[in-house]
């Protein structure tokens, strides 16, 4: 309602399917969930009694690009066509409440670490396929995305990728090129037909809110991440310079290094500061309006959010403001089952490191306990819960930490399930505050026999550095599921051996 009256040119909303991929989703799991929450939008706009004309054009989409050049040109395809139906059930006037405007973002997930320079031909099929498919805007990812933060030049290499395609190629004078083709009319309206489906199983359950809030939606996306990753690990879908055709020797790379701490104290020094030049009283005053509009229902929260900050109240405030009527999400931290051993089951390395692990059962009286745990500000966690899946499947006895821990909590969660290890998560350049941290928590309570290691986007020139800071296992992107299990067992006998010395 805010922004249909003050802001008619803002695009009020981006419904965001680029995390459903990037967390394992496959075109048409990703495609059915983004245009079903859409639709939960539309009707809950509808319901506040706003009409569908007022906002739904300035409803944007946001899409996942991925390597599966075909599909991902089809899925935009779909999307437009899918979208139109849906619309068509709330009645719009206008020609542009049906219209399904879109941003697009080449794949993060797809970035390998190993031969990083692979990465600029695979980002550019991706922009490729996104600008056949008709995205309105486009993000190209870095060359170095899977290794680090972006370095200057590897973000002018994905800007000129963009420049490249736009300025010399000519394929952006052509709208919908691969209309009429029978391969691409045959896939758009084979994801049309699959996506439908699961929107209208997600309608059957009560709308997509339920679908998250049960656990159902987060469940479909980890079974297929945890089949795509079974597949690679087991070379049967094939990775350039990962699974096949590797490098004998890597070369390192230039990267950027970020000082966490410093960063850290620099926000801080800036939010003391805010706070000390801001009318307080005013401020308090504000985020009371807040939390009573939340409470009430009588108001505009958007409004009353924009007012508090308008008199330099910080997210976090207003935030806490809206948490004292709202609560806090907590996902459920189930976990898929079966999913990746389905895939290599049979296989001889797979079937001897169970029977390690069966080993090491008689040998302790129980299975090797691990919680694999996110710290800080990183909501990535396609890779902590593919190796979570993956090595219940072996045989571990798993614990999830839930999203956004400190490292003191998860060390006093991973003491209170007794576990023999840690795995720690970090995809957002918080390896070298967060682990340490955490380390140094297990050791203030007592459990230095809780063994740490880590997996993520972790230069390997860091690797030295979270050594000396206690861990004892480190796996970059790539690293097979195998190999990690069998590193992470052995380290568990070392300090089980040593804990009985």
């Amino acid at each position: 309602g805010y922004t249909s009256r003050h802001m008619p040119k803002f695009n009020s909303i981006s419904i965001s399917g680029y995390h459903i991929q990037e967390a394992g989703a496959n075109q048409a799991l990703e495609l059915a969930f983004t245009l079903a929450d859409g639709r939960e939008y539309v009707k809950t706009a509808l319901a506040s009694g706003l009409d569908v004309d007022d906002f739904a054009g300035r409803l944007s989409f946001f899409f996942a690009i991925g390597m599966n050049f075909y599909l991902e040109v089809a899925k935009l395809r779909a999307a437009r066509l899918l979208w139109w139906k849906i619309m068509q059930e709330f009645s719009p006037k206008s020609p542009k409440s049906m219209m399904l405007r879109t941003h697009c973002q080449t794949s993060g997930w797809s970035l390998t670490e190993q031969d990083p320079y692979n990465n600029v031909v695979r980002t550019t099929i991706e922009a490729m396929a996104a600008v056949f498919g008709g995205t309105q805007s486009l993000h190209t990812n870095a060359l170095d995305e899977a290794i680090a933060l972006p370095t200057e030049f590897s973000a002018r290499i994905a800007r000129n990728t963009q420049l490249i395609i736009q300025e010399e190629t000519h394929i952006t004078n052509v709208i919908d090129p691969w209309a009429g083709s029978y391969l691409m009319e045959r896939l758009t309206q084979d994801l049309v037909d699959q996506a439908w489906t699961i929107i209208e199983e997600v309608e059957a359950m009560g709308g997509m809110t339920h679908a998250v809030e049960s656990g159902w939606a987060k469940m479909k996306i980890e079974g297929c991440a945890a089949d795509k990753q079974a597949r690679i690990d087991s070379g049967k879908d094939v990775i350039v310079g990962v699974n096949k055709y590797k490098l004998a020797k890597e070369d390192a790379i230039d990267i950027l290094d970020i000082d966490n701490n410093a960063v850290r104290e620099a926000q801080v020094a800036r939010l003391k500061q805010v706070r000390g030049t801001r009318d307080g009283a005013k401020v308090e005053a504000a985020l009371a309006e807040l939390t009573r509009c939340a409470e009430t229902g009588n108001g505009n929260l958007l409004d009353c959010a924009v007012s508090a900050m308008r008199l330099r109240a910080t997210v976090g405030e207003v935030s806490d403001a809206l948490e004292k009527v709202f609560g806090r999400f907590r996902a459920t931290q189930q976990t898929v089952s079966g999913v990746y051993g389905a895939v290599v089951e049979g296989m001889s390395t797979w079937e001897a490191l169970k029977a390690e692990i069966v080993r090491f059962s008689e040998d302790e009286g129980r299975r090797p306990r691990i919680m694999i745990a996110k710290l800080g500000q990183d909501g990535h966690d396609r890779g902590a819960k593919v190796v979570a899946t993956a090595f219940a499947d072996l045989g571990f006895d798993i614990d999830v930490g839930p999203l956004f821990q400190t490292p003191e909590e998860a060390a006093r969660l991973a003491i209170e399930n007794d576990v023999h290890a840690v795995g720690v998560s970090s995809l957002a350049a918080g390896h070298k505050t967060l682990l340490p941290a955490l380390v140094k928590a297990l050791h203030e309570q007592g459990a230095e026999d809780i063994i740490v290691f880590a997996g993520g986007v972790i230069p390997a020139q860091d690797y030295e550095f979270l050594y000396h800071a206690g861990a004892k296992a480190i796996f970059g992107p790539g690293t097979r599921i195998e190999d990690s299990a069998l590193t992470v067992l052995s380290e568990i006998r070392k300090a089980r051996a040593q804990a009985v010395v």
